[in-house]
Parts: structure tokens; sequence; C-alpha cells
């Protein structure tokens, strides 16, 4: 008989700036598990920074290597993951996040700015960030809402303390 496979303890989703890396790290820490970012896997594979995927072969490719990232990321990971803001467009990845315990990390756009001054690291917010980061808002939240089985604010609030929200919002055990 085999093993039933690894299945994230918390998975987290988001806008940029919405605090994943941060909050995440923090959450493995209370919970004494791994921590894993399906940007970072993205950037190893690539072996290149995600905006300088999405100069040198476009979106479309970044996409297809985000959503290999997230179904290799949820199929063998058993401790907090985060995935990038824009994973939960690809259907298959919300396919894939049903039944699982998914936090939305929800931030205000005042917040998002302070957080990552929203730059040309991020290639999506590079022109007019504040209006693009509001648009990818309306298109991402109802997709956020729809994988989530919690939704934890972040604004005013430390890492640590979007932490222990989150471990309240699943109910999960403080380690």
């Amino acid at each position: 008989m085999t093993a039933p496979a690894p299945v994230p303890v918390a998975v987290l989703v988001g806008p940029p700036g919405a605090g994943k890396t941060s909050v995440g790290r923090a959450l493995a820490a209370h919970l004494g598990v791994g921590y894993r970012d399906t940007d970072d896997d993205i950037e190893q594979t690539a072996g290149k920074p995600i905006s300088e995927i999405f100069i040198d072969e476009g979106e479309p490719h970044f996409r297809d290597l985000e959503r290999a990232a997230v179904a290799a990321a949820l199929a063998g990971h058993d401790g907090v993951l985060s995935l990038g803001g824009g994973a939960v467009m690809d259907p298959a990845s919300r396919a894939l996040l049903t039944g699982l315990p998914v936090v939305f990390l929800d931030v205000s756009l005042h917040d998002a700015v302070h957080r990552v001054g929203l730059d040309a690291s991020r290639p999506l917010l590079a022109v007019n960030p504040r209006q693009r980061w509001r648009e990818l808002m309306e298109q991402r939240r109802p997709l956020y809402t729809e994988v989530a089985r919690a939704v934890v604010s972040t604004t005013d609030r430390t890492p640590d303390e979007v932490a222990v929200a989150v471990l309240d919002a699943l109910e999960l055990k403080d380690a």
C-alpha cells in the first residue's frame, strides 16, 4: 500500500504586496514545517528572475512555468505554500486547489504600495502601478475568494499577526 501524497498544511494566495512570502515563512515557523514559494520554484527552473522571464519569453511562457510549478508544489509539499499572485487565473490550478486549506491574504492598495512599492520588478505593475493593481484585483478577487477556505486581511498587521490569524482561520494548532 502506498502512502498518500503529501498535502500542504496551508496554501496562501493573494495579490502582490499581500505578504504571502513573509506570512508564509512566519506561519511555517509557527507550525514547525517547511515553506515553499512557487515564484522561487519558477525562478530556479528558468534560471532567472520572473521579470526577465516576462521580458525574454513573455507572459504566456511564464504562465506555463507557473502552472507546472503550482502542480508540482501541490503534489509534493506538506508544509506552507505560497502561490504567485496570478496563479489563480489558471482554471487547472484553481481545480487543484479544491478542498485544500487555501487562505486569501487580502490587502489594501495603500498597504500593498507601502510594502512593495509596486515597482518594475513586478512586470504586471510596471506601468501605472496603482491603476494596474486595482485592475488586477478586480479580475482576481473573485478567483481568490473562490479557491479560499478563509480570507485574512493583512492590512495594518505584522506578518506574525497575520500568521496567527491564519492559524485561527484554518483551526491549526500553533506549534
